[in-house]
């Protein structure tokens, strides 16, 4: 059975192109900005909360009057429109469960990069020719046929498209349905992996892959960028050239840490069929410790560095990527409790706080056997998987 998959590509548009596909983000973002100015008045003037329907509905007055909003398609300006009534929805989602709710909020130059059409052929056409997979071009309305690079071939029907700036740079996703999968030979091996910040990760047959720590190793071309913008004036245009190229360095950052996430799930994927992890909530994880006025957090220094080890780390990334790589070889990713797995003896059970003699030593106060912490970890979290694997079989 096919499953839905994204195919990331970069495009090569022209500079003619580049100032359209430029011009279609900012009409997209005014009309935003002018839905979501719409609502607030409407319910502050008369209590009215106005929906996603009643916004469409308005989109062909809207483009009669503006010839410049008229040029886009009807099907990209509704999706825009859908981003801003789920944007809502998620409001009201977090006031329900008592989060901090965070009004959806107007979009600045630089917060809105992404267009999207909701099918192909309405306002755009994938135009891919396979017998030769390089001449590919994606006709958008208003901009024309933009060259795609395209580095590998496109499988299932494509569904919906998707343009995104990132820098300097164009991207065009494409989200297809019914993508084959591609199982892998069975190898009849299981592991178990426990993430970490001295190693990304350590599996249960005591392999380490080494954290590259990408956003540490950039640490000092970013604070120079940072200082250099810290001193270019509101406005400028240095300044605006000071911003592209500190978002430049956290691009090539986020590049290397996806890079990396998919060799490292790839090569899980060819060697085991069986997949163990701990199921982290990084966002848990990471919360500030700073507390507020009244009630002051403790250690936050100390915190805010760890937060920013997992985070430059990038375990939510690596084991999204590890999930769907998965799926489609056929292979089984098993998400276990972390809760004691690191200071529970993978020998005899034992667990206890002093069984964590330091960050990579581990000696059970029961049986005495000592191993490297991370990797009698990962035995428990191997061992765990495959009981809650077994009762899911007996049921």
């Amino acid at each position: 059975m096919g499953v839905r998959r994204s195919f990331r590509f970069l495009l090569r548009p022209t500079a003619r192109q580049a100032a359209a596909l430029a011009a279609c983000l900012d009409d997209h973002r005014t009309l935003y900005n002018a839905a979501l100015e719409h609502r607030r008045i409407a319910y502050a003037k008369a209590g009215v909360t106005i929906r996603y329907g009643e916004q469409s509905a308005d989109l062909k007055h809207i483009r009669a009057a503006d010839p410049g909003q008229a040029r886009w398609s009807f099907s990209s300006q509704q999706a825009t429109l859908r981003r801003l009534e789920r944007a809502f929805r998620a409001f009201f989602d977090r006031v329900r469960q008592g989060r901090t709710p965070g009004f959806p909020r107007f979009k600045g130059r630089g917060r809105f990069d992404t267009v999207e059409w909701p099918k192909d052929g309405d306002g755009c056409r994938w135009d891919s020719q396979p017998e030769h997979p390089t001449a590919a071009f994606v006709k958008l309305q208003g901009i024309g046929h933009v060259r795609v690079h395209q580095h590998r071939r496109v499988l299932g029907t494509v569904k919906t498209i998707s343009v995104t700036r990132e820098g300097s740079r164009w991207y065009l996703v494409l989200s297809c349905d019914e993508v084959p999968g591609r199982a892998l030979p069975a190898t009849g091996a299981a592991v178990g992996i426990d993430m970490g910040v001295a190693s990304l990760l350590t599996t249960s047959v005591a392999e380490h892959l080494v954290n590259p720590r990408h956003l540490a190793a950039s640490a000092d071309r970013l604070a120079a960028a940072q200082r250099d913008l810290a001193r270019k004036r509101r406005g400028s245009a240095r300044r605006r050239k000071a911003v592209a190229r500190v978002a430049a360095l956290h691009a090539r950052v986020r590049r290397q840490r996806l890079d990396g996430a998919h060799k490292a799930a790839l090569a899980l994927i060819r060697d085991y069929d069986v997949i163990v992890h701990e199921d982290l909530k990084v966002a848990n994880m990471t919360r500030s410790a700073s507390g507020t006025v009244e009630r002051p957090g403790r250690h936050v220094a100390q915190k805010s560095g760890l937060n920013r080890s997992i985070l430059d780390a990038g375990w939510g990334v690596f084991l999204t990527i590890l999930s769907y790589k998965a799926e489609s070889a056929g292979r089984e990713v098993i998400a276990v409790d972390p809760r004691g797995t690191s200071r529970t003896c993978s020998r005899c059970g034992h667990c206890a706080a002093d069984n964590r003699v330091t960050q990579a030593g581990f000696r059970c106060t029961a049986c005495g056997h000592a191993a490297h912490a991370d990797v009698n970890a990962a035995e428990n979290i191997l061992r765990a998987g495959l009981a809650l694997r077994r009762a899911a079989e007996a049921a």
